[in-house]
C-alpha cells in the first residue's frame, strides 16, 4: 500500500502495482481500439490488410483485458488496488456537490478520487465486461440464436462508440491535468496539489500522521 512521511511534500497516490496494472490496461485499450477501426471502416481495411490477423488481435486483446483485472484484484499483491476500488464504489453528499459544482453552485471536498473519476471507473467497468460477453457471442456464435447474435452486434457497436468518446474524453482530461497524469507515472503528487484537489483525502492522511509521530512512516489511506 502506498506510503509517506509525515511532513513529506510528496504524498504517494498510487502504488507501482497500481501504476503496472493502469498501464497495461491503458495499452491493452489502446490495441482494442485501434484494431476496432479497420473493421468498422471498412475503406481503411486495406490500409491495415490481412484483416483475420487484425480480428484475431482485437478479440484476445479484448479478453485480456477482464482476465487482467481480476488478476490484478485477487493477489496479495493488489492491497491497494482493491482499496481505491472500493473508494470508487462509495459515493457522498461531496461526491453530488462535486457534479453540481460544475456549473458554479456549490463547492465540494472530495476524497481521492472526485465523482468524475469514480463515474469514468463505473462506466469502464461496466463497459469491459458488456464487450467482452457481446465480442465473445460474436466471435463463437454457432450455440447462440440469431437475435443473440443480431442483438450483441448492436450493443458491441453502440458501446464501442461511447468508448471512443470516453477514452478520448479521458486523455483529453490528463493532458489539461499534468500533476494527476504525472501521479499515473510517478505515484505522488505534492501535498498542495492534494489540498486544492482532494482536501477530504489529505485530511485523512494528515490525522494519520499526527498519530503516527514525527518522521514516522505512514500508510496513505485508501479505504
Amino acid at each position: 500500500m502506498p506510503v509517506t512521511t509525515r511532513g513529506s511534500d510528496e504524498i504517494e497516490r498510487f502504488d507501482v502495482f497500481e501504476r503496472v496494472v493502469h498501464w497495461v490496461n491503458a495499452a491493452l485499450f489502446g490495441i482494442v481500439m485501434l484494431t476496432a477501426v479497420p473493421l468498422y471502416v471498412g475503406s481503411l481495411a486495406g490500409v491495415f490488410g490481412r484483416r483475420h490477423l487484425v480480428v484475431e488481435i482485437h478479440v484476445w486483446s479484448g479478453i485480456a483485458l477482464p482476465i487482467t483485472l481480476v488478476l490484478a484484484v485477487v493477489g496479495p499483491w493488489g492491497r491497494g488496488l482493491r482499496a481505491d476500488l472500493s473508494r470508487f464504489n462509495r459515493w457522498t453528499r461531496d461526491d453530488i456537490n462535486w457534479i453540481r459544482s460544475a456549473a458554479g453552485r456549490v463547492s465540494a471536498r472530495v476524497g481521492k478520487f472526485n465523482a468524475g473519476q469514480k463515474l469514468n471507473a463505473a462506466f469502464t467497468g461496466g463497459a469491459v465486461v458488456v464487450m467482452t460477453a457481446t465480442g465473445s457471442i460474436m466471435k463463437w456464435f454457432g450455440p447462440f440464436p440469431d437475435s443473440w447474435r443480431t442483438g450483441s452486434t448492436f450493443v458491441h457497436d453502440l458501446l464501442a462508440t461511447m468508448i471512443f468518446v470516453v477514452v478520448v474524453g479521458h486523455i483529453a482530461m490528463a493532458l489539461t491535468h499534468r500533476p494527476a497524469l504525472r501521479s499515473s507515472i510517478t505515484g505522488t503528487v505534492s501535498r498542495a496539489w492534494a489540498r486544492q484537489n482532494a482536501p477530504a483525502w489529505l485530511d485523512e492522511l494528515e490525522r494519520d500522521e499526527v498519530l503516527a509521530g514525527p518522521g514516522q512512516p505512514v500508510e496513505v489511506p485508501t479505504s
